[in-house]
């Protein structure tokens, strides 16, 4: 008896089904392996194996029992094993069973052996009557295998660093995020709860992390109710730390299998989470936020309908009544007919970061970048390069607010599984570098620390790129981008404001990041405030549009304290004669005056002087020193009660 006939060979369990006979003359070899295919029917992959590998022992040239062993071993993501079996399979009858050579290729891709898989998936496509779609994968993942070897010879700088012991356990740790001061890590820890005795049974919580004497502290739980009994996970922590969008799947009242909730923090608290509902949230599977750092915008992965593929990238804006706008496709340049999975936005508001099997890559997911036109288009994005993205999934990369610092998860010692580590993120691959403001309000005159609200504006639109309000003692943070000219404006009823210019435009600098104490002046007699974010064109009194938010800030000032009359003073530096500043600086300050009162400002309550060089609070040496003289100022020199 040559060969036997069995038909329990499912075709579900080989994509391309081979002839029914086998290659055993052996009734042994034959039994254990009917065993074995039923034990594979019923997902029992342990005892198959053993009882396929019984079946080589009883017969070592049954061709199918190492075909079907190979494909079990794939199944479970045992790649290197499995190309062992598909390759003596292979040597036994290389003719027998044609579409072998794609799970060889295939098994070959996913360990990151180029050349071979090419090789095979190049002999696959020489057969005839194969399946449309395996050939379709074969022809792509050719071009993956070219980009692959000419990434494996060009590879990039990569050299990962743990973030430490505070961080990293035994558990798995993933899904890090940071704020833009770097001073708060949160990230995803599994671990086996100590009050469930169910085997298997894990739990996926939020830890947090202070960086502090150049190490991550000791990361403590979240706690309740941001954590609880069921799973939370890939989350998106804003800048500055007071609240973060997460995913969470099946919870009661969910919209859809896994959904994006929202909590805040206030004094070390936690709030209760909140499903943002529709149109965010979807029947489908919403995951893996990111929120800008305006706090405007969400960026996330969906399985909606309206995808290019699997799991898309989307976003959705915040409007005017702070509700969340339709989500939007990011477009085919980005999503393909595979899976993109988590995005992080950088600080800069432009530079997007993800992960995609559909792009040209190293295999399984990698990580990509592109960037946001003026136009909301987006660049063609960028491969990471090697070894950044290997034949592993890559996913859930973040990357500090200076653009340099990049953190990911990843398991480089099998007996700590995954763990969060950080490095150097080569130059041509980072965003924009983002500077950050990091302050505390206080009253003048009591000293104590004040909630106020306070607003960025990009002098060059005059458009308000955030707008916010200090934690309950007046601590706040915000994000600076580079290449534009911002106003910072802090402000509480009762005070005059407080404002600062940061001129950016046209440079992409990363200073220091500015840390403030900002003292807000109660309004009245004898109080006066800088107006920082007034203009003048050169050698001029001319005001210039980046001024027109300062001065509508003024004048609203002023129309909600009916009683007070104010004196605008205009200071020069010392470049010119005395008497020529002391001119300048009057017209300048005539020019705010003119400006209120178009605004509807009584002419009545306002005064104007040029002081000149007076009183320069810089050196007038230095072109900083200079720029810090040339201001204009704001003195309460009366106020009258009104009945």
């Amino acid at each position: 008896m040559k060969y036997l006939t069995i038909i329990i060979l499912a075709l579900f369990l080989i994509p391309e089904a081979f002839s029914q006979n086998v290659h055993t003359q052996s009734n042994k070899a034959i039994k254990l392996y009917t065993e074995g295919m039923r034990e594979y029917d019923f997902l029992n992959f342990n005892n198959a194996e053993k009882l396929f590998s019984a079946a080589i022992s009883a017969d070592d040239q049954f061709y199918e029992s190492f075909l079907m062993l190979a494909d079990l071993l794939s199944k479970q993501k045992r790649f290197s094993e499995a190309i062992t079996n598909y390759r003596k399979a292979v040597k036994i009858d290389s003719l027998f069973y044609k579409p072998v050579f794609f799970n060889l290729a295939t098994a070959e891709f996913k360990t990151g052996d180029y050349q071979n898989a090419m090789r095979h998936y190049k002999v696959y496509l020489d057969q005839k009557d194969m399946s449309d779609k395996n050939r379709k994968t074969a022809q792509l993942n050719i071009l993956n295998c070219e980009f692959a070897i000419n990434a494996l010879k060009n590879p990039v700088p990569f050299n990962p660093e743990s973030t430490g012991s505070g961080i990293n356990t035994k558990d798995d740790e993933y899904w890090p995020s940071i704020t833009a001061d770097g001073s708060t890590l949160i990230f995803t820890r599994q671990e086996v709860p100590s009050d469930r005795s169910v085997p298997g049974m894990v739990q996926e919580d939020f830890y947090v992390s202070s960086f502090s004497e150049n190490a991550w502290k000791m990361a403590t739980n979240a706690g309740y109710p941001l954590n609880t009994r069921q799973n939370e996970g890939a989350q998106s922590l804003s800048s500055d730390g007071r609240y973060m969008y997460f995913t969470a799947c099946d919870r009661p009242n969910g919209v859809g299998s896994c959904d994006i909730y929202f909590s805040s923090n206030a004094d070390g608290k936690w709030s209760e989470p909140v499903n943002l509902k529709t149109p965010v949230n979807s029947r489908g599977w919403e995951s893996q936020p990111s929120i800008s750092a305006d706090g405007r915008t969400l960026f996330f992965s969906s399985n909606r309908p309206g995808g290019f593929g699997g799991k898309d990238l989307w976003m959705s804006r915040m409007n005017e009544t702070n509700s969340w706008s339709e989500p939007e496709n990011l477009g085919n340049l980005i999503n393909t007919e595979g899976d993109e999975m988590s995005p992080f936005i950088h600080f800069d508001g432009k530079t997007l970061f993800f992960s995609s099997d559909g792009h040209r890559g190293m295999g399984g997911f990698d990580i990509f970048r592109t960037t946001m036109n003026e136009d909301s288009t987006w660049a063609e994005p960028m491969n990471l390069g090697y070894p950044i993205n290997t034949y592993n999934d890559e996913t859930g990369l973040i990357i500090s607010s200076d653009g340099a610092k990049a953190y990911f998860s990843s398991v480089r010692d099998a007996r700590n599984g995954k763990d969060i580590f950080y490095f150097e993120l080569y130059e041509s691959a980072r965003p924009d570098p983002v500077s950050y403001i990091k302050g505390k309000v206080y009253d003048r005159e009591t000293g104590k620390q004040i909630t106020a609200d306070y607003e960025l504006i990009n002098l060059s639109s005059g458009n308000i790129a955030l707008k916010n309000t200090t934690d309950r003692t007046g601590n706040f943070l915000v994000c600076i981008p580079s290449g534009f000219n911002y106003g910072l404006n802090v402000s509480k009823k009762g005070y005059l404001f407080y404002s600062e210019s940061f001129l950016f435009e046209g440079q992409h600098p990363i200073s220091e990041p500015f840390l403030k104490n900002i003292n807000l002046s109660p309004v009245r007699v004898g109080e006066k405030m800088q107006l920082s974010n007034i203009f003048y064109e050169v050698d001029s009194w001319e005001l210039k549009k980046e001024s027109i938010s300062e001065l509508n800030n003024l004048a609203q000032l002023l129309d909600t304290n009916k009683d007070v009359t104010v004196e605008i003073g205009g200071y020069t530096d010392s470049t010119g004669s005395d008497e020529y500043n002391k001119t300048l600086s009057e017209k300048r300050a005539l020019s705010v005056v003119n400006y209120l009162i178009n605004k509807g400002i009584p002419a009545s309550r306002l005064r104007y002087k040029g002081y000149g060089n007076a009183d320069p609070v810089g050196d007038n040496i230095t072109s900083e020193g200079r720029r810090l003289n040339r201001r204009t100022e704001a003195k309460i020199i009366d106020q009258k009660k009104i009945n």
